[in-house]
């Protein structure tokens, strides 16, 4: 079998993805079920949640809708794909394209264009949440630097169901700003 089967019961192709097979209702059930850290921190806590943190730090940094809406689909891929840590996905050179295709499209369906400038500020928000997933959720410090934070994000246990449907909620909100 060549494919996967989503939540939503669409016969997904990772290694071939097809724009029109992406949907956003499999991205948020699949995120907030999937735990960060393969399920190392004090309790479970979900790759959705870490992806509506990131959108909630660039909307309290006033950033475009553009760059909230990045930051919330940042870890889409994963939803088809697996989250990998860190240290092992930068030696998974195969992984990383496919992730990387697999991620374009998302960006490209829902944020046509996304800038350098757009996407790196996406990846600092998604570093600065990380940093202070680690501070909270293992206690230990990841980086030389404490990122600054203008939200308050939430590190406590959320279940799945809400996470989900806050998502959606979200993305459907900012689709109707971006128009």
């Amino acid at each position: 079998m060549s494919y996967i089967l989503t939540y939503k019961k669409i016969e997904f192709y990772p290694l071939d993805p097809k724009t029109e097979d992406i949907d956003i209702e499999d991205i948020a059930h699949a995120l907030s079920l999937l735990c960060r850290a393969n399920g190392h921190f004090k309790h479970f806590y979900s790759v959705g949640i870490h992806s509506l943190n990131c959108a909630k730090e660039a909307l309290a940094r006033g950033y475009s809708d553009r760059v909230v809406l990045g930051c919330l689909l940042h870890d889409g891929s994963e939803a088809y794909l697996a989250d990998i840590t860190r240290p092992v996905k930068k030696h998974l050179q195969k992984y990383l394209e496919i992730e990387d295709v697999l991620q374009g499209k998302i960006f490209e369906k829902w944020i046509p264009g996304l800038s350098k400038d757009e996407l790196k500020l996406i990846f600092e928000i998604d570093d600065a949440i990380l940093y202070y997933e680690f501070t909270t959720l293992f206690g230990e410090s990841i980086f030389d630097y404490v990122p600054t934070l203008k939200s308050e994000p939430v590190f406590d246990y959320v279940e799945s169901r809400l996470i989900e449907n806050e998502f959606l909620d979200t993305f459907k909100h900012l689709c109707e700003r971006i128009g």
